[in-house]
């Protein structure tokens, strides 16, 4: 095949684009305001300190845990409400949307507990700096009652994406997330009557901001009447066949989800145990590659809504027409946006009120990153857009497993520890577990065997 005729097929559906950008578009820019909030809470925290930049971005690691634990159940979930929607069963996707309620709710409550009885722990488990266990407790203490109402924020976001409602979420994000910026400046530095708080401050300024998007999600759905907007009966009228055969294709993604996010929890160990120096590099990477990643999780959250409705129609040729075209373009997308990227970088000493050793560790990372991020974007859109959409978490979970827990931590956890590497080169071995993936995902993908219906 000539590489213009590749180019035309790959742009030939024009449908697809259309339908996949009308979902996608809001959803990155719903992400794209949490990650510039993001940046604007590490920028303005990174004016206190080395410390308290480590400090929060541990805090995070915890809240990054939950909000994983969260996305597996609902984007578990979010399989049977696309298929469920492509049939127009408005009770299947009720009685979904409560069975995820109540799992949040279970989960959020955990959390809630922990952060209140052991945060000095939960931060000594990541780093051996008092400094930062101290500054890090405080903020999780504080930060403990935004679980509950984020929890049911999630369920209300992952379902109004799934029936092709966007917008609501977008804009409470952004009412949110706007006040959570303004309270920070508040909080954080004082303004008049109220006093300079710092850290504390940020994560008061956190707490009001989700309560207010819980409440805008909430009440917004039900006066427009949305699908997923049912009565506490419709909630609760699963039955135990239901919920057994949610866990049989939900269980593998929530599984997935965690050990995910507890190898990321095992990475932020590995930069912690290192140094201050490097886990505060780390975060300011990983804060600054969200803000650019936000196209490639709003690619594959859309696309997963479109593969999940046609599956629901009987379109299966529609479904794997649109997952070979969404992890070709995802590919393309990413290598453009890396050398894009890159630039950047070279901000950051006017930015950040660190050492000079960290922002040198950070030049080198942001290398390595943009060179992963092709492999990234086709990881992440195989997953999360193509093989969940199609019912098959079984293999995401061994894709994740076997890859990540079995070469590229172990591999890290060396580097650092024995053989005490350059904090870029344990950086890049973390990377490089992405090559690995790809190889595989392009095996699962040609054999076909992702695709099956659920519902």
């Amino acid at each position: 095949m000539t590489t213009k005729a590749k180019k035309f097929s790959l742009f030939s559906d024009r449908q697809f684009y259309r339908s996949l950008f009308a979902l996608a578009v809001p959803i990155m820019f719903q992400n794209l305001i949490n990650s510039f909030v993001n940046i604007i809470d590490t920028v303005m925290i990174g004016r206190l300190g080395t410390a308290a930049i480590a400090a929060v971005g541990l805090g995070n690691q915890v809240f990054f845990l939950f909000t994983m634990v969260l996305f597996g159940i609902c984007s578990g979930g979010s399989i049977f409400t696309a298929q469920y929607w492509g049939k127009k069963d408005i009770q299947g996707i009720r009685k979904n949307t409560g069975l995820c309620l109540f799992l949040n709710m279970a989960i959020a409550l955990i959390f809630t507990i922990l952060v209140l009885t052991v945060p000095d722990r939960i931060i000594g488990f990541y780093s051996q700096d008092l400094e930062v266990i101290r500054i890090g407790s405080m903020y999780l203490k504080t930060l403990a009652p935004v679980y509950v109402p984020f929890g049911i924020s999630f369920v209300f976001i992952i379902t109004l994406r799934s029936i092709e409602r966007v917008r609501l979420a977008m804009v409470s994000t952004l009412i949110a997330l706007s006040l959570n910026m303004g309270l920070n400046w508040i909080f954080i530095f004082g303004a008049g009557p109220v006093p300079a708080m710092g850290v504390k401050g940020a994560a008061i300024a956190t707490v009001i901001a989700r309560i207010v998007e819980m409440l805008i999600l909430v009440t917004g759905s039900y006066r427009r009447k949305y699908q997923m907007a049912g009565t506490l009966r419709e909630y609760t009228g699963f039955s135990l066949t239901f919920v057994s055969r949610f866990f049989i294709i939900s269980g593998p993604v929530i599984f997935n989800e965690l050990i995910w996010a507890l190898g990321i929890t095992v990475q932020n160990i590995i930069f912690a145990r290192t140094g201050t120096d490097a886990i505060a590099a780390f975060n300011i990477t990983n804060t600054f590659s969200q803000l650019t990643w936000v196209v490639f999780i709003g690619l594959g959250s859309g696309v997963a809504v479109l593969i999940g409705k046609k599956i629901g129609e009987g379109a299966e040729d529609t479904a794997r027409d649109y997952a070979k075209r969404i992890v070709i373009f995802a590919t393309i997308l990413a290598a453009v946006i890396a050398a894009i990227l890159y630039p950047f970088s070279m901000l950051l000493p006017f930015i950040f009120n660190v050492n000079l050793r960290v922002m040198e560790y950070v030049s080198i990372m942001f290398i390595i990153l943009c060179c992963s991020y092709p492999f990234r974007a086709f990881n992440m859109n195989l997953i999360v857009g193509v093989c969940r959409a199609g019912g098959d978490t079984i293999f995401c979970v061994l894709f994740e497993v076997f890859i990540m827990w079995g070469y590229s931590l172990p591999l890290g956890a060396m580097m650092a520890f024995i053989v005490h590497a350059p904090v870029w080169l344990i950086y890049l071995c973390l990377c490089s577990e992405d090559v690995f993936k790809m190889i595989l995902g392009l095996w699962r993908l040609k054999s076909g065997r992702w695709l099956r219906t659920v519902v």
